[in-house]
């Protein structure tokens, strides 16, 4: 059984800093994908950033490129997100998610609220 817990998260004043952690368990893949996507009350879940566990390629949305860091520790099955300049608009549950087609597992989701 294949398991994501994120944690990092909490409360932090607009312009300050976190990082979001996400430990996969349960089994490993030769391929895969991990992506941190974010849900604001009301809103649709979006995507947030997404790396390749294999070669590291990076993917950013618009809206987080240059603010967010994501990043891979392989021995450690873990990946982190580092998020700095943060303002009121990233406030959201934040979930990690592994794409190994055809499979896919999300994690619970951590909380991040930023403070005006």
């Amino acid at each position: 059984q294949v398991q994501l817990v994120e944690s990092g998260g909490g409360l932090v004043q607009a312009g300050g800093s976190l990082r979001l952690s996400c430990v996969v368990s349960g089994r490993t893949f030769s391929s895969a994908a991990m992506g941190w996507f974010r849900q604001a009350p009301g809103k649709e879940r979006e995507f947030v950033a997404a790396i390749s566990w294999s070669v590291g390629n990076t993917y950013y949305a618009g809206s987080v490129k240059g603010r967010f860091t994501i990043s891979r520790d392989n021995a450690k099955n873990t990946v982190y997100l580092q998020m700095s300049s943060l303002t009121p608009e990233d406030t959201a549950v934040y979930y990690c998610k592994l794409t190994a087609p055809p499979y896919y597992y999300w994690g619970r989701g951590t909380q991040v609220t930023v403070a005006s």
